[in-house]
This record gives C-alpha cells, structure tokens and sequence, in this order.
C-alpha cells in the first residue's frame, strides 16, 4: 500500500499528527500496536494537567501556540477536550520566582500568594513556602481527545490499523517502506511516535539515525475522593530546593479529575527495562506512598477511597522532548512525562516537519 506519510503510534502525538496531515488532504496511515483506547503507553486516563506557567518559557510559549488549537479541535470533535479551571505552583521560592518571570514576560495573568492565602482560597490544600496561581492553566481530557484525533483522522480519510506493530522501516528510493506482521507500506516519510516502543522500530541505523539515551519509567497515580464541600485546582508542588528549570523529577502534581477524584502524582518512577514484561498491576505500596503525601498536604482528599492506574513515561537526559528529521525519517518520541497539554500543536509541527518543513525547535534535536 502506498501512502504520503506512515505515522507509527495512535498515542496522543502520533493521532495528532496523523488527524493534521489527514486534515491537510494528505493520504496517511496510521499504525498502532495496541487495540483502540488500550491502557499500555503513555496517552491513556481521564486527564492531565493544562498549564502555561513553567520555569522554562519555551514550554510557556508553546502551550500559548496550544491553546487556539485545542479549541479548533473541540470544535471539530463537537466536545469539550480543554477546561480552563486554573492551576497554582507551590513550593521552593526559586521555582515560583522563575514562574512568575516566565508568566510576567509571556503578558499572562497570574497571583503571587503566600500559603496561608492560597489555603483559604482552596482549603482542600496546605501550601508550601510559596505560591503562584494561574488561571490560564487547568486541564485537558486525556482518553477523549486521543480518541477524537483518532475518529478526526479517519474522517478525513487516513487508514488506520490496530494491533499493528511498526517491526523495521527500509529505505525505498527517497521514501521509506514500513512493516508490520501482515503488511508493508510504500510512503514519502514516516513518523515514529512510538513512545516507550521507540527502540523496537529497526532500521533507524540506515537513515543514519543514532538515538539519545531514554530511559522508559513506570509511574502510577493515584485518585482519591474528594470530602464534600471541597474542589481542586490543578497543581504543581515543587519540592527540590536543587532541582534546575529543566527537570520534571522532585515534583508531586495533580488536579481534579471528574468521576474519579483527586490525582497524586508523585516524582517516583521506576525503569522499565522490558516492556513485554509488563503488566497493569498497582503496586498497593505507591499507592500507600500516595495517600501519605495527600494526608499532609491535601486534607480536602479522602485517602479511604482510592483508585489507581500505571502509565509509562518516556524520559531523555535533559527531560525536553524529542523531535527531529533525518531524511525521510521523523521522530517524535519521548516525551518526558510533561507532553500531553501540548498534544495539538506537536501534532502540528511533526506534521510540518513530515512534509518538508524545517525544524522550528531548536533544541529538540537528534544526536548529529
């Protein structure tokens, strides 16, 4: 079968690509090694976090870029994918301090607050050293919106496989040729937006494709009912003193999550060296580790009643993402467990870069 762009992964960037380039009257496929909707990667949930307001203003930029996006793609999905509810940071003072410079900078509204403010503004919560609000941020649905891109892309025509995997990518003359068990597919380029699977697609030696080291980690949040009476902005609690504008580690974040709870997501993850070795099973002391770290500071949440899930991160050494082209070759994996807010305009720029576009992000390059 030939095509104009194989995209390898219906995770939330590789459905986001595909549904911009289907969209762009592009003929695409789409691969994906898991059923609809399934619960192994990175993309599944209820919700993440919404936010504009980093330490980096890179990211401050491009949620910025986000935003009219997620309201087109609302608007074609006939949902609601973007709720802008607001969202605080809590924690060491150079971290806020570094904030409130991105948000001041960005023209973006914002409160700086001291704890005893903020907990009367949200009572659900107990504040650390410093605080600063953002109503700008919140939070985007998850499953809804890969699931929108998906049926968006078949919409508009892209071909789309499930339990698929993407084995080897060859060259074929300026293109490349794509196999799965069943099939291959002749295209102009491919995309691999294969998360955690990255390493599996052979073939990238070929293109002269040499991969940074990634580290793929397990984490497993936790929801825990809400006592009447109390809601919950989305959060970021920033908890090490040493930690650089960079790094994602040393956090515990969250948000409400409607029909589940209350999210606690500590900064522990745990390598996965064997991904077929995998399974969904909770771990009950991460979860205890959890309901610990919402007894002290969120006394809004019931910790009695929790639920769980896993889900893979995707991690470099710099914790930026990474995103690039060799040759007929994208790659836009590993995302560094801080991508899904951006899904729709990453889905834009690998797009782009799919079609012959030049790389508009400077740092999020291959080893040359």
């Amino acid at each position: 079968m030939r095509a104009d762009v194989v995209v390898i992964g219906a995770g939330a960037m590789g459905s986001s690509t595909a549904c911009h380039l289907a969209r762009d009257g592009r003929d695409v496929v789409l691969l994906e090694r898991f059923d609809r909707g399934h619960a192994w990667g990175s993309s599944h949930g209820a919700t993440r976090i919404f936010r504009v307001s980093y330490r980096d203003s890179l990211y401050s930029r491009l949620a910025a870029d986000a935003i009219p996006l997620w309201h087109q793609l609302e608007s074609e999905a006939g949902e609601t994918l973007l709720e802008q509810t607001g969202q605080l940071d809590h924690g060491f003072v150079r971290a806020i301090d570094e904030i409130e410079h991105t948000l001041e900078a960005g023209g973006w509204a914002f409160d700086r607050l001291t704890p005893q403010e903020a907990h009367e503004r949200w009572p659900g919560m107990v504040f650390d050293t410093a605080v600063i609000s953002s109503p700008d941020g919140g939070r985007v649905f998850a499953d809804r919106t890969v699931e929108a891109q998906i049926s968006l892309a078949e919409r508009y025509g892209a071909t789309v496989r499930f339990m698929s995997p993407a084995r080897r990518i060859d060259k074929r003359g300026s293109g490349v040729r794509v196999h799965t068990d069943d099939e291959s597919f002749e295209a102009d380029a491919v995309v691999i937006a294969a998360g955690g699977w990255l390493e599996q697609v052979d073939g990238l030696a070929d293109f002269g494709i040499t991969l940074p080291h990634l580290e793929v980690t397990l984490q497993q949040p936790v929801h825990f009912a809400i006592r009447p009476g109390y809601s919950f902005p989305s959060y970021v609690h920033h908890r090490d003193a040493e930690g650089s504008a960079n790094t994602v580690a040393d956090v515990t974040y969250g948000l409400e999550s409607p029909g589940e709870g209350v999210k606690v997501g500590l900064d522990a993850t745990y390598p996965v060296p064997d991904l077929s070795a995998r399974t969904l099973d909770i771990c009950e002391q991460w979860t205890a580790d959890a309901a610990a770290y919402a007894r002290e500071w969120l006394p809004g949440a019931d910790t009695s009643v929790s639920s769980a899930v896993t889900c893979l991160f995707t991690v470099t050494d710099d914790n930026h993402f990474l995103l690039d082209r060799r040759g007929p070759v994208v790659i836009a994996s590993a995302c560094s467990g801080h991508g899904f807010k951006f899904t729709p305009i990453i889905g834009r720029l690998v797009a782009d870069l799919a079609l012959g576009g030049e790389q508009r992000i400077c740092e999020w390059r291959l080893p040359d």
